[in-house]
């Protein structure tokens, strides 16, 4: 069966030239002008993953409204924005809604197709069987692969797909240090910088939601990121 992908997108040209360079790829794609009538659709019935628009008609920040309501029905969905503002101040808005990639129009199609098959391609881990290799322990950290589940000292810990497999990359290799590369490489993305270091800081805010002392995750200047195991 198709994937089913959910476009959010105002403007007509580039929502008819990717729904059709999508539907190539052989996705099932489901194409919305506005904040309302995607949100009216995601209560019916959730894509497989959503691109979003951040300026939809007259909501100047409609898509990242929508996002929030999408990730309040579902805390694993891979969301895309997918927009022309191109700033360190809406991306980590972006982030900080929920959403699992921040891409700029000018990326290219090749780029943007790879992107949304590592989502996908996570996401599928969801169906394999669970078994004892699936969990991860370290101290008070338990993490399950298969069902991408968190617990913090037997509290969940609600990521995004994109944070799971981050926090995974640094926590089974616990006290090594782990570069910007390593993470992309061992999570199967393929970000910049800057994105990187929003979903650290994004993590690190969930897990001292719960644990205001929480400090496992460090930052190691010029180098990457580490688990401490004490």
């Amino acid at each position: 069966m198709s994937k089913r992908i959910a476009l959010v997108e105002d403007d007509f040209a580039i929502r008819d030239n990717y729904h059709a360079a999508l539907s190539k790829q052989g996705y099932d794609v489901l194409c919305y002008e506005d904040r309302l009538s995607a949100s009216d659709a995601f209560q019916q019935r959730l894509p497989d993953l959503a691109i979003i628009d951040i300026g939809l008609k007259e909501e100047i920040d409609g898509g990242f409204t929508l996002c929030q309501q999408l990730r309040g029905l579902s805390p694993s969905l891979p969301i895309i924005f997918f927009t022309a503002r191109d700033n360190d101040y809406d991306t980590i808005c972006g982030l900080r809604m929920g959403a699992d990639d921040y891409l700029t129009k000018d990326i290219s199609l090749p780029h943007l197709l790879a992107r949304i098959a590592a989502l996908f391609r996570r996401t599928e881990l969801l169906k394999m069987p669970v078994n004892q290799e699936d969990i991860l322990e370290s101290g008070d950290l338990s993490m399950n692969t298969n069902r991408m589940t968190i617990c913090w000292k037997q509290q969940p810990v609600e990521l995004t797909v994109t944070e799971f497999w981050m926090l995974f990359a640094i926590a089974r290799h616990a006290g090594h240090v782990k570069s910007r590369q390593q993470l992309m490489d061992e999570s199967r993305m393929v970000v910049d910088d800057t994105t990187i270091t929003s979903h650290i800081k994004r993590i690190r805010r969930k897990f001292q939601q719960s644990d205001a002392s929480f400090d496992r995750i460090e930052t190691v200047y010029g180098m990457g990121y580490r688990w401490k195991s004490h």
